[in-house]
């Protein structure tokens, strides 16, 4: 017996633009389906640290903000190594930890200097 809300391959999905059955989109390649899982912890991860970069970037060359800017980055990368990390994905690891490292140095930098 079949529940009357369980989900077929011919339950059929409306979108505004186009309709697919449920086995249409289980099985094609022409439609996009995201790669990587949602709701887990690097999925949060990943996009605390998007908005970290992006907040760092908006404020980025703003006279007075360049300590600001470094903090927000800081976190965004190091947050992304985390994720990187994660994903055992050697490229970003490596991206993301040399990235981290040249920002510590301007930040001590900018620490030394300033006192």
């Amino acid at each position: 017996m079949q529940n009357e809300n369980e989900l077929t391959d011919d339950t059929i999905i409306s979108t505004p633009s186009s309709e697919f059955t449920v086995g249409e989109i289980n099985n094609s390649t022409r439609i996009f389906k995201s790669a990587t899982p949602k709701y887990t912890i690097d999925w949060y991860l990943k996009w605390i640290a998007s908005v970290f970069v992006l907040v760092s970037m908006s404020i980025r060359g703003q006279e007075g903000l360049q300590f600001v800017d470094l903090v927000f980055s800081i976190v965004g990368v190091f947050l992304w190594l985390i994720v990187s990390i994660i994903w055992n994905d050697r490229a970003l690891i490596i991206l993301n930890a040399v990235g981290l490292l040249f920002l510590l140095k301007n930040i001590v930098t900018v620490l030394v200097s300033t006192s």
